[in-house]
């Protein structure tokens, strides 16, 4: 995961989420930039990105609800075939 928060802030979500992935703080927003995700105001758009083990985008999903993200990646990466590890 991406996010354009400070690290401070990127450490307490993760810590109240019991997030078990890591979470890059980009609050440069070069990443952001490089992805097209940081809309007019200079706020980072919440995009899922579907990315293979080579590098190669296979998906990018630009409607992304919070409140059911988890499910929505598990069911898209199973439409990508992408196996369970």
């Amino acid at each position: 995961m991406v996010s354009v928060d400070t690290l401070e802030d990127n450490t307490k979500f993760s810590q109240m989420h019991e997030a078990d992935y890591p979470i890059l703080s980009d609050v440069s927003k070069a990443v952001a930039t490089s992805y097209g995700v940081v809309g007019p105001a200079g706020v980072a758009r919440r995009w899922t990105f579907y990315i293979d083990p080579d590098g190669k985008i296979l998906h990018i999903e630009k409607t992304v609800s919070p409140s059911t993200a988890g499910p929505d990646m598990v069911k898209k990466l199973g439409e990508l075939n992408i196996a369970k590890r």
